[in-house]
């Protein structure tokens, strides 16, 4: 076991969620910086006799090997964008709802809160369970935690059921879209713009792939019960060499977010579509996953949590479990739209909301 820093704050999990999102959100995890609260995480399961704790780097993993006929795998990341000025927590009430504001308090701090203290409670669930903590989701593909465990341990992946606790305003939200950003490239003759006919402005060659942008109506497609929206967007454009010269060259930068009917390479196809006769260069993709929501463990856990289930928009790791044949949801405390806010917070309420609905669930058979 890693010697823990005697400076780093002790994680009390005997407190409520709540306190302990505050004691995680407290302790600074900006990626690339989780191995204190990795370390705390560890030393507060260490005497947890139901769970069999290992780590991979700065990834903390606990499971319960009961001989349930079904295993369930719950997640969170441990890491957070950098904090500006939100460290230390709050407490805040807006129009009389409480909350807890702080860098991470929303993503996703409560969810990894909630977490901790079912592993720790939870001596006996109805179901086999791994939990896992995991570093660097906020950063690049290649650094990710989950990803990283999914390439070298993918048998602790493996589960009839996942749930990422990813904010959902406490609500399931299934599967999520998937993620395809690509540059349209144009290629002209450079030539002073004093004698622009005797070159070919590239810029200028753009204009029909941004009026194709323009006119595109993204659609709205029903996948297993749940209508994903689509969009495609230019995030950005470049060209341009100075202000007395016709360019040769021109970059625009296009965002895909496609519904989970559609394969990457069928994304791939639809760009080459959309902008035909263009120069195509994929930059990323990342698949979309179905709804999750079909198999009887899934129904089980909607008819214990309640509510209706909504689809995901933006791209989650929810997609690593799919890609193992995981069925995976995202389920967590907080207002997506507040992640990565400076004014970042969390209703106190949604915090135990999603504690009662995972403890109903996972206590029940």
């Amino acid at each position: 076991m890693p010697v823990a820093d005697p400076t780093l704050p002790v994680l009390d999990l005997s407190q409520t969620s709540i306190d302990i999102t505050r004691q995680l959100c407290d302790i600074p995890s900006v990626s690339d910086d989780e191995r204190g609260i990795a370390d705390a995480i560890e030393q507060a399961l260490e005497s947890a006799t139901h769970l069999e704790l290992s780590r991979y780097g700065d990834t903390v993993v606990a499971r319960t090997s009961l001989g349930r006929a079904q295993r369930v795998v719950i997640a969170g990341h441990i890491d957070t964008v950098p904090i500006n000025g939100n460290v230390p927590t709050r407490p805040e009430t807006i129009d009389g709802v409480e909350y807890l504001w702080g860098r991470g308090t929303v993503d996703m701090k409560a969810g990894c809160a909630v977490q901790l203290k079912l592993a720790l409670e939870l001596v006996a669930p109805a179901y086999d369970i791994t939990w896992i903590w995991y570093d660097h989701e906020e950063v690049g593909e290649e650094l990710n935690g989950l990803g990283r465990l999914a390439q070298e341990r993918p048998d602790l992946l493996v589960g009839d059921f996942a749930i990422l606790g990813e904010p959902s305003n406490a609500a399931i939200e299934g599967g999520c879209n998937g993620n395809l950003r690509v540059y349209v490239r144009t290629h002209g003759l450079r030539a002073h713009s004093a004698r622009s006919w005797v070159g070919h402005n590239a810029i200028h060659d753009l204009a029909p792939a941004l009026a194709a942008l323009a006119a595109y109506e993204p659609r709205q497609v029903e996948v297993d019960g749940l209508v994903y929206r689509e969009g495609l967007n230019a995030v950005g454009i470049a060209g341009g060499i100075a202000g007395n010269v016709i360019p040769d060259a021109a970059t625009l930068h296009v965002n895909y977010r496609f519904a989970p009917s559609r394969s990457g390479e069928e994304a791939i196809a639809h760009l080459r579509d959309v902008f035909a006769g263009y120069e195509i260069e994929v930059l990323d993709l990342a698949e979309g996953a179905r709804p999750g929501l079909t198999s009887p463990i899934a129904q089980h856990f909607v008819g214990a949590v309640g509510g209706e289930p909504r689809p995901k928009y933006g791209w989650t790791d929810v997609a690593r479990f799919s890609r193992l044949g995981v069925p995976a949801v995202n389920y967590g405390p907080g207002d997506p739209l507040k992640a990565h806010a400076d004014d970042e917070r969390v209703a106190l309420h949604q915090i135990t909301a999603v504690e009662d609905g995972l403890r109903a669930w996972l206590t029940a058979a």
